[in-house]
């Protein structure tokens, strides 16, 4: 193996580290930080601190990670659970204390045919595993979102309404 890049992610050690698309790393470090980095560069990343106010530094650490493209699966030391959006890191999903302790591993279930199937209607499916020896599997449910005809047909009612409103505010506008 020949070391192509080199570069300071966190103090202390790194307690998982993944590859994600895009050439994009994701990494978990005892410092209490998960770091998405684009070669040595930091992207994002979280702090309990600065995602969960109020909770004391010392009580939790992300322990696991996993970048899918579009999500990182986080577990921690106290045994929750998190998925947020990859890019900027934004919470859609936290279980407090899913596992009675530590989350040792975490993985997106694929999207193969078999994944599908399990997804269901779901945007993604976290896998998690811990020292209490259980496997819990995460749904994070879709996000609604409005079909682009729907939106092109409201862009146009707001252009015509703009249109008429200041045809009645100025006549002769047209």
């Amino acid at each position: 193996m020949k070391k192509t890049l080199e570069f300071k992610a966190h103090n202390g050690e790194i307690e998982d580290i993944t590859l994600g698309p895009d050439n994009k790393v994701v990494t978990a470090g005892r410092d209490f930080q998960c770091c998405v980095w684009q070669q040595d560069q930091l992207v994002t990343g979280l702090r309990w601190n600065e995602n969960l106010p109020g909770i004391p530094d010392k009580a939790y650490r992300y322990q696991a990670c996993r970048d899918s493209g579009t999500f990182v699966g986080l577990g921690t030391v106290p045994g929750s659970v998190a998925i947020h959006i990859a890019f900027s890191l934004q919470r859609l999903y936290y279980v407090k204390e899913a596992h009675g302790i530590v989350v040792t591993d975490v993985a997106f279930v694929p999207e193969s045919r078999g994944g599908r199937e399990l997804l269901g209607g779901n945007e993604a499916a976290l896998l998690s595993v811990a020292v209490d020896s259980r496997c819990k599997l995460h749904l994070l449910p879709s996000r609604r979102s409005l079909p682009v005809w729907l939106l092109l047909l409201l862009c146009a009612g707001l252009i015509v309404a703009t249109i008429m409103l200041l045809q009645l505010a100025f006549p002769g506008f047209l």
